[in-house]
């Protein structure tokens, strides 16, 4: 079983679009959406939830308001004004970090774990896919990444599958390490733009960093032909390889209204090009 994560160093360059059509090119597999902060992977793939459970992570402070002396203690010491004057918490201003429940005199204030959003493992017409949702106001600090990660590799040890496909989140931080670690193969998305470049190189260093086999997908190369060169060249410095040159088409933004991965809405131009892009890799 291989693991396969397709990441970005910033949003919005089309790894979602290639993920989905992985999904629906690769045979034998189950897919994990850990772009959990803005989950979108279940639009294309149209999954049928099976499995709901709660993501319980960090704490809130709670007061008990038939031992509270109304002393002020705690409104003084916190730092984040989550304590109104009536001594009612505010959930999304508090940063659970405990010093009221310290400082309160009577032990009033106890610490509750949060319920920060939801897991689910679902059925699409492409195989399994486990995916997430958070909360409003709720941080992501790749824990829930990790729960979804384990559930699709317990599902893909159980029924003997071929691949895992995980969708990542954008960026360098604690959720991408949890999504690139221990994987077979991380495929960077990029698009020839200044932020594009820069952004990729930082990716890039962290899975290096972690010695994972690393490849590049330029999506949208033929918008700033020299910012692809680029690429290329600083790809071959770091000894990357670019896996593929994707054009500008107007045809994926036309199968996302749809609802269908590209692979689906047409055969020819880019998803010619995903299709040789998935031979090449798997």
């Amino acid at each position: 079983m291989k693991q396969i994560v397709i990441i970005s160093g910033k949003g919005g360059t089309g790894k979602t679009v290639l993920t989905a059509s992985f999904a629906a090119l690769a045979k034998n597999k189950v897919m994990a959406d850990c772009d959990v902060d803005a989950a979108d992977l279940h639009l294309l793939l149209k999954p049928e939830i099976k499995e709901r459970h709660e993501f319980r992570s960090g704490k809130t402070a709670v007061i008990k308001r038939e031992l509270c002396q109304d002393c002020g203690e705690c409104i003084s010491v916190c730092r984040f004004d989550a304590i109104s004057k009536d001594f009612e918490i505010d959930p999304v201003s508090c940063e659970g970090c405990a010093i009221c429940s310290f400082i309160c005199p009577a032990e009033a204030i106890r610490m509750e774990e949060n319920v920060s959003g939801e897991w689910f493992i679902s059925e699409t017409k492409y195989g399994p896919l486990v995916h997430a949702r958070l909360g409003i106001a709720e941080e992501n600090s790749g824990k829930l990444v990790s729960i979804v990660r384990q559930k699709a590799k317990e599902i893909a040890e159980k029924e003997n599958l071929d691949y895992v496909i995980i969708d990542g989140p954008p960026g360098i931080g604690c959720p991408v390490i949890a999504s690139l670690a221990n994987v077979d193969l991380a495929l960077i998305v990029t698009e020839p733009t200044l932020s594009g470049i820069h952004d990729m190189e930082r990716v890039a260093q962290v899975s290096k960093h972690f010695n994972v086999v690393t490849k590049v997908v330029i999506n949208k190369y033929d918008i700033n032909p020299a910012n692809s060169e680029d690429i290329k060249k600083n790809c071959q410095k770091e000894d990357i390889e670019v896996a593929a040159l994707l054009p500008f088409s107007r045809q994926v933004s036309e199968s996302i209204v749809q609802g269908v991965p590209i692979v689906e809405f047409c055969s020819d131009g880019i998803a010619h090009d995903i299709s040789l892009l998935w031979e090449r890799i798997k």
